[in-house]
């Protein structure tokens, strides 16, 4: 990818041990990008991904309309950017602000009211449903894979 994001990632702890060590040590990645409306204005959840951030990596916090303009314009050509998010909905909102999306890989949504577990540590609602069926419409490959060292899973046969 021209735009220097080379994973995309859903997992609701944002940045923590399996992330912080194995993933962006795997990836050699040099930006760490939050995309979340909510925790852009949470000083607290701000504070605490601050410091899970291993040093030496960057760290962006944005909300999906601040993600896309920075991607659209380019700012992170060059670098190794692994791009993180709680749920589906923000990587549906980046593709509506006209971000191209290849591969998502789903690590870690947990379970919630009316969820159901499709995977370890993977549960999702109808509402994620819409929204993981809505990515792959618009040629987005969503894969499953808690740790690099895994192989990666289809996710639409977790689905059935």
């Amino acid at each position: 990818m021209t735009n220097g994001i080379i994973h995309i990632r859903i997992d609701e702890r944002l940045i923590h041990g399996q992330v912080a060590t194995m993933w962006l040590n795997s990836l050699q990645a040099t930006r760490v990008m939050i995309v979340d409306n909510s925790v852009v204005k949470n000083d607290l959840e701000k504070t605490a991904l601050k410091t899970a951030v291993p040093s030496g990596i960057k760290l962006s916090i944005l909300t999906t309309q601040g993600a896309a303009r920075n991607i659209l314009a380019g700012k992170y050509e060059g670098q190794r950017v692994m791009l993180i998010t709680k749920s589906p909905r923000a990587l549906c909102e980046l593709i509506d602000e006209g971000v191209e999306l290849r591969t998502v890989n789903v690590g870690n949504m947990s379970t919630k009211k009316d969820s159901r577990s499709i995977k370890k540590s993977v549960s999702v609602t109808d509402e994620d449903l819409e929204d993981f069926d809505y990515l792959q419409r618009k040629g987005v490959k969503i894969t499953a894979q808690m740790v690099p060292s895994e192989d990666p899973v289809s996710f639409s046969s977790l689905l059935k």
